[in-house]
């Protein structure tokens, strides 16, 4: 969260905006709190944790970030995929199993459900807020990614029969 801290102006000079919803470090929490300060109705910051509430934010918004240093798995990702709230990853884990970046081979081929970012830094943020902006510019691509993020199945059905078939495949009795 301290390098979406130093994105925040970024973003809001981009003409984006922030609904921020948590707690953990209070120098953060603080620093948040001052970028809404600074820039009133454009970033939104609510101290606390409130599931139902965190549901609507990504069920409204139009993209998510996670610039996760280290994310073994991660579900927010996954519910963004889900409401076609687009996630804004950083290339680590579980984010960058499940997020496929937008890039011009992954938009060609009808795939990109997100936007990946290497390197946990505010520039880097920065160059996926720039990209992401960019996206959101063409609604043509924007609603391609919504579509495909909404697509996306990460239920056991698909992988659970595979494995299932695995088994009986190494044990005989397929």
């Amino acid at each position: 969260m301290d390098v979406l801290a130093g994105a925040l102006d970024e973003l809001v000079a981009l003409g984006g905006r922030l609904a921020l919803l948590g707690s953990g470090d209070t120098a953060l929490e603080l620093a948040f709190l001052a970028a809404a300060e600074r820039h009133p109705g454009r970033i939104g910051v609510r101290i606390g944790y409130d599931e139902p509430v965190s549901h609507l934010l990504q069920g409204g918004a139009d993209a998510i970030l996670i610039p996760s240093r280290f994310e073994p798995c991660g579900l927010t990702q996954l519910y963004g995929l889900a409401y076609g709230c687009i996630p804004v990853v950083a290339r680590t884990g579980g984010l960058a199993d499940t997020v496929i970046d937008a890039n011009e081979a992954a938009i060609a081929a009808g795939v990109a459900t997100g936007v990946q970012h290497d390197g946990v830094t505010p520039e880097a943020l920065s160059h996926a807020l720039r990209r992401t902006m960019a996206l959101y510019a063409r609604p043509d691509r924007w609603s391609m990614l919504q579509r495909n993020a909404m697509r996306a199945d990460f239920s056991w059905d698909e992988s659970g029969r595979r494995y299932a078939d695995l088994y009986a495949s190494l044990t005989g009795t397929a």
